[in-house]
């Protein structure tokens, strides 16, 4: 895989992130770290017990590589002494997700440092209090995405299912000529979308990650093909009367929200 792409441990660990959410008690230590740059902010809380790590879980709001940093970080750490914890570093973090994209390494690889910090904070009997999921959310204006504990949930889905809101597509000539919104769910996604281009030249590929996190050969067909890329984009709604007329997305980028008109949206069943 090339180094501008992510890997399948890193958008494993994107999509599905381990040990989501909020210590409490005495024996919880908090770390915070943020980038000012690219907005990413992190929260970590570490239980201590017999000066080992019993039990992690962090918050995160930013881009796919924050959060996946944050996730495996708590895999490689669980059981640790604190000593051991501390000599996790940002690039043991990277390997263990085999590899970032340069532009990551430095931007969104902070886990360890939130890391440390908690256990610093823990050593000089330094409190920090836990932020709530809209304080992070307030403080990391303008992030990629955020794992708080909280699911988005995409309005009207339901009440568009089987009028214009797909879970499998079975034949493509069923949206041909119609204009689709295909939701990045991975490698199935991605070559159901190129499919379309064949019926229909107004294909939609919509991701919240910045780059395609895809195998090298599929990302360079997409790029070569007709499919309209929006990157670093969250579906928030879709809406209509009677049937599917449009779609409310959210720029993460641009922290601004948007109607795009549609026929057709595509949510491939995980």
């Amino acid at each position: 895989m090339k180094s501008t792409q992510y890997s399948e441990k890193t958008l494993d660990h994107f999509r599905n992130p381990r040990n989501v959410g909020v210590l409490e008690g005495d024996d919880v230590a908090v770390g915070r770290v943020g980038n000012p740059v690219c907005g990413d902010l992190m929260e970590m809380y570490v239980r201590v017990k017999d000066d080992r790590i019993d039990d992690i879980k962090f918050q995160t709001f930013g881009c796919g590589s924050a959060i996946a940093t944050s996730s495996m970080i708590t895999e490689l750490v669980m059981g640790k002494t604190l000593d051991e914890a501390l000599e996790v570093t940002r690039a043991d973090v990277a390997d263990a997700l085999d590899g970032l994209p340069p532009v990551k390494m430095h931007c969104s690889n902070l886990a360890a440092d939130a890391l440390h910090d908690a256990i610093k904070n823990w050593r000089s009997g330094k409190r920090l209090e836990p932020l709530g999921a809209d304080e992070i959310a307030a403080a990391a204006k303008g992030c990629s995405s955020g794992a708080t504990g909280e699911t988005t949930v995409i309005q009207g889905t339901e009440d568009y299912a089987g009028k214009g809101v797909y879970a499998s597509v079975a034949d493509v000539t069923a949206l041909a000529d119609k204009r689709v919104l295909v939701l990045d769910k991975g490698v199935a996604s991605a070559r159901l979308a190129l499919e379309l281009t064949r019926v229909t030249p107004r294909v939609i590929f919509l991701t919240e990650l910045d780059a395609l996190a895809l195998p090298d050969e599929l990302a360079s067909e997409i790029k070569r093909s007709d499919v309209k890329m929006l990157f670093q984009s969250r579906l928030l709604a879709v809406r209509g009367e009677g049937e599917v007329e449009k779609v409310l997305v959210h720029d993460l980028d641009e922290d601004s929200d948007y109607e795009l008109f549609v026929d057709a949206v595509v949510l491939l069943e995980d």
